[in-house]
């Protein structure tokens, strides 16, 4: 689908990009929730520490779970029901550009991956989205989504 055809049909259907302080609200809360299961998951771990180079050595290995529990959040939320939590709160969603509806379960795993590839390099795939007319992270270019109004 051409920017052309896509810019007529979001005309056609009333649809409107998500604007870049909603994700970044949408963004907060589920970093949030994602923080407090964390938080549930390892709470016995970090309470027996006994020092901060324990706790170090510990965040060190469990780097690898927190990006897999970012996957797995975002992944499923996305593929379920179009928006995760956070999303959902920020009244925006995440569709498939061709057909404008919810990612299928490779698009939503995708998004998510190279969302968490993003996050790690800086951020640098959301400050593509600032500058983006089509406001696309690198994980909605690699999907093919857009994020919407809802």
């Amino acid at each position: 689908m051409t920017e052309e055809e896509l810019v007529k049909r979001f005309e056609q259907e009333n649809i409107t990009l998500a604007s870049i302080p909603a994700r970044a609200v949408a963004f907060v809360i589920d970093e949030i929730i994602v923080s407090i299961l964390f938080i549930a998951i390892y709470w016995e771990q970090f309470s027996n520490s006994v020092d901060i180079e324990q706790t170090i050595i510990l965040m060190n290995t469990v780097v690898v779970y927190v990006m897999l529990i970012k996957v797995l959040y975002q992944g499923f939320f996305v593929w379920m029901y179009g928006a995760t939590p956070g999303k959902m709160v920020a009244k925006i969603r995440v569709i498939y550009m061709y057909d404008l509806d919810n990612p299928s379960p490779v698009q939503s795993l995708l998004r998510a991956l190279v969302r968490v590839l993003s996050e790690t390099i800086f951020y640098l795939g959301f400050i593509w989205a600032i500058l983006n007319p089509k406001r696309e992270g690198w994980h909605d270019k690699a999907a093919r989504t857009l994020v919407v109004n809802v």
